[in-house]
């Protein structure tokens, strides 16, 4: 078991590396991650060797966060819809950081081979259970719902014009009637 310091660098390392990735692409320098973490580039490597390793940790690590809120926002919400509106602005975050990862995780590193398809199988059935908690189908409807999210959501970086959080937002109002 790590040491409560040790946790608490790995979680900034991970914020600060994900905010760097989308701010300036998968290579930017180390010391640049290390920097805004506020720990030194030792750590980095302590935790992850690799640069392929921090990429995919960083993937993983909002991917899991994402995983972790449906049920929580289903929870704390005053309604299901709501939840699963809340829960699909946070799967927006992450799909934009995500594609700031596209380069790296497009490439033919064999770390990033299984990381699409446990995407899918961490994500569809959290959205599947908000999705029926809202009335609104199940599974296949979670699924189709992500996709045409993630659809939106793509070259949203390419056009200031573009929107993509608005046109989310009326996708899921749409759902509602």
């Amino acid at each position: 078991m790590k040491r409560a310091d040790a946790r608490r660098n790995e979680q900034s390392l991970l914020e600060a590396a994900a905010a760097a990735f989308v701010a300036d692409g998968v290579h930017v320098p180390v010391r640049e991650i290390a920097a805004k973490a506020g720990v030194g580039v030792g750590t980095i490597y302590r935790h992850f060797p690799t640069r392929a390793d921090l990429v995919v940790a960083v993937y993983r690590h909002q991917v899991e966060a994402c995983a972790e809120a449906g049920p929580k926002l289903l929870a704390d919400l005053a309604g299901p819809y709501d939840a699963l509106a809340a829960w699909i602005d946070l799967f927006v975050d992450f799909l934009t950081t995500k594609h700031g990862l596209a380069e790296a995780l497009q490439s033919d590193d064999a770390a990033f081979q299984t990381l699409h398809a446990w995407f899918l199988d961490r994500l569809v059935p959290v959205c599947a259970t908000l999705v029926e908690a809202a009335g609104l189908g199940g599974p296949a409807q979670a699924f189709e719902l992500m996709y045409a999210v993630g659809n939106l959501c793509i070259g949203a970086d390419k056009d200031d014009r573009y929107d993509a959080r608005r046109m989310v937002h009326a996708l899921i109002r749409g759902l509602r009637t």
